[in-house]
């Protein structure tokens, strides 16, 4: 997919790229929904970059790196923290857990139980967390890369629709293309120095402001409307879109005009995302759902010149 990214935002791409060969559009992606303030889903099989591009993408982003390795016995208190009495001061003291830290990496989320799942995916709703009845603000940004592994796997816990809505897209990496990985035999990945801050917070800020303001026309509100409704009234779904599925398309659509150099979004913008925001929350009633399937079913449907 051809990608004419504005030229203040190419370094970032560009250094991301660096470690993780021909994958330039999930790195824009995974750009746009920071920017969006939403969070991301990979689900891909073991071995195809996805820790790399959460490691890679949070250096270059100058931001606060935690990771969580979720296991089947992993509690809500190993991530959230927990509080405890110390002798010396006599008081209760917080110790934080992983989740205070301003990018997470939620590695393999399925392999663990339903209510750790729900910690996680509450403080990415709320932006802090409640512990013994006293609620901690998390840093600022928050950005979550949840990956998780295919459900026909052994040990996992596919995550209920309510929940997998929190994540303002999803997607997966896929394995390189030829040319990419003749790169990658070569070393061409692992010749890349470390990746370091091309970005300060103020900027971040300045960056997410800007997408917020990016205009949508009545035009292209008709456009996304026609399509929101298609996913409810065709009946070709298990569920329609929600209204945060809505507000998620929308965000996305800002946010990837944004990187494109635009204050406007255009119909190709709610094209490049459309699928990626739908992928997790859609679910054909027959057959089975993929990326492809979902834009050829909206876009033969639902005409941007309608």
């Amino acid at each position: 997919m051809n990608e004419t990214i504005a030229p203040e935002f190419l370094p970032l791409v560009d250094a991301v790229e660096a470690h993780l060969l021909g994958k330039r559009h999930a790195i824009t992606l995974t750009l746009a929904a920071f920017f969006a303030g939403g969070h991301v889903l990979l689900e891909d099989i073991p071995g195809v970059g996805k820790t790399t591009l959460a490691k890679t993408f949070a250096n270059v982003m100058g931001l606060d790196f935690g990771r969580i390795q979720f296991t089947g016995d992993l509690l809500p208190s190993d991530i959230l923290g927990v509080s405890y009495f110390d002798q010396e001061s006599g008081k209760f003291v917080l110790k934080k857990g992983p989740i205070f830290t301003q990018f997470l990496l939620a590695d393999e989320i399925n392999r663990s139980m339903p209510k750790t799942q729900s910690a996680l995916l509450e403080a990415m709703e709320e932006h802090h967390v409640t512990i013994d009845g006293k609620s901690h603000d998390l840093k600022e940004p928050f950005f979550v890369i949840a990956t998780q592994n295919p459900h026909e796997e052994v040990g996992t816990f596919a995550l209920p629709h309510s929940q997998l809505d929190r994540f303002l897209c999803s997607f997966g990496i896929g394995y390189p293309d030829k040319e990419a990985e003749r790169e990658v035999l070569l070393g061409g990945g692992s010749r890349a120095g470390a990746a370091v801050p091309l970005i300060d917070a103020a900027a971040v800020r300045g960056t997410m402001e800007a997408v917020q303001n990016v205009h949508l026309s009545p035009m292209l509100l008709d456009y996304l409307q026609s399509l929101i409704a298609y996913t409810r009234d065709s009946g070709r779904f298990v569920y329609g879109l929600s209204t945060r599925g809505a507000l998620a398309m929308a965000a996305m659509t800002r946010a990837w005009a944004h990187l494109h150099g635009r204050d406007y979004a255009l119909p190709d913008d709610v094209q490049a995302v459309a699928g990626e925001v739908c992928l997790h929350r859609l679910a054909f009633k027959e057959g089975v759902t993929t990326l492809s399937r979902l834009r050829h079913e909206l876009f033969s449907h639902v005409s941007a010149d309608a």
